[in-house]
């Protein structure tokens, strides 16, 4: 089921900016990744998601409901952190969470104060007082306190410190098994890959690609670094390597008798077979690297003619 559709949505701000022609759909209970440097369009996708900006072409739909005439009912389920936070500096962070309260109509706080403890937030202090992390926090809290079904988030780590980053991560797991749908925007590789089953990069206002991030490791070649025992067996396995299409070499050094290679998964059981001739000190996989494919494929499509220039 589809909880948040974009179709062929543009947003044209003139000189290069807004979004062109965008559309991906968010399913229910899955963690979806919008990925892609500063300025690209994620905002402004995610403002039409809320139903703050009117597409000039396409629709945009939450639960089926149009964003721009529904808003108000969608944000009802909806849980939103912009990535620019603006709170009301006169207040405490007590006051603010309150007056929140009030306005979402939440009546138990037990999912707030649960919120408060996990992101170790201090609300006491007046809010112009509180560091960029602390309002972040606030922020964060003030934004699920009705325990939203459908979660937004834009650049949501902004702001916090490592340890708060990893907590983040760790909510957004821990939301997802509870059948959450999150939408995650975010130029930050490692919770992206943390986090995510489906990824789009974006690029001034397109969408260069979109893949399921499972599959992506299944079709992407595996890197493994390997050592062998000694330079002449190193060197039989070079040429065994070199006369195959098994994998290919990707570093080699015959100083210390090491090899990168690469295969794809379903050549594996053969590279396997192949290795179990050589005496090896050492075998590892080098683990898979969402930045490395991001910056190979966003170098790619930079240096290529686009399909929309």
């Amino acid at each position: 089921m589809t909880v948040i559709s974009l179709q062929h949505v543009t947003k044209d701000y003139g000189h290069g900016r807004g979004i062109f022609d965008v559309s991906f759909n968010v399913k229910k209970g899955t963690v979806y990744g919008f990925l892609g440097p500063n300025g690209a369009g994620k905002t402004t996708a995610i403002r039409h998601i809320m139903g703050f900006s009117k597409p000039q072409q396409g629709i945009v739909t939450v639960n089926g409901l149009d964003s721009w005439i529904h808003a108000s009912t969608i944000q009802e389920t909806l849980g939103y952190l912009p990535g620019e936070v603006a709170l009301p500096e006169h207040l405490t962070g007590e006051q603010f969470i309150q007056m929140m309260m009030d306005l979402r109509k939440v009546k138990d706080d037990a999912h707030c104060k649960k919120l408060i403890d996990f992101f170790e937030l201090d609300a006491k202090g007046k809010i112009k007082r509180m560091s960029l992390g602390m309002k972040r926090k606030l922020a964060v809290v003030t934004a699920f306190m009705h325990d939203p079904d459908i979660l937004v988030l834009d650049e949501p780590t902004s702001g916090l410190d490592p340890i708060m980053q990893q907590r983040f991560i760790d909510f957004i797991k821990d939301e997802k098994k509870r059948g959450k749908t999150i939408l995650l925007s975010s130029h930050i590789f490692t919770e992206v890959d943390a986090t995510c089953d489906e990824i789009s990069i974006i690029k001034e206002g397109h969408i260069i690609s979109s893949f399921n991030k499972q599959e992506l490791l299944n079709m992407t070649e595996k890197v493994f670094h390997l050592t062998v025992e000694n330079s002449a067996n190193f060197m039989q396995l070079v040429q065994q390597i070199e006369a195959n299409s098994i994998c290919h070499i990707l570093f080699k050094s015959e100083q210390t008798n090491e090899l990168q290679i690469s295969c794809y998964p379903s050549d594996l059981p053969k590279l396997i077979k192949l290795l179990a001739n050589f005496p090896l000190c050492s075998f590892s996989e080098v683990p898979f690297s969402l930045e490395k494919h991001f910056m190979e494929f966003y170098d790619r499509r930079v240096e290529g003619d686009l399909p929309w220039q």
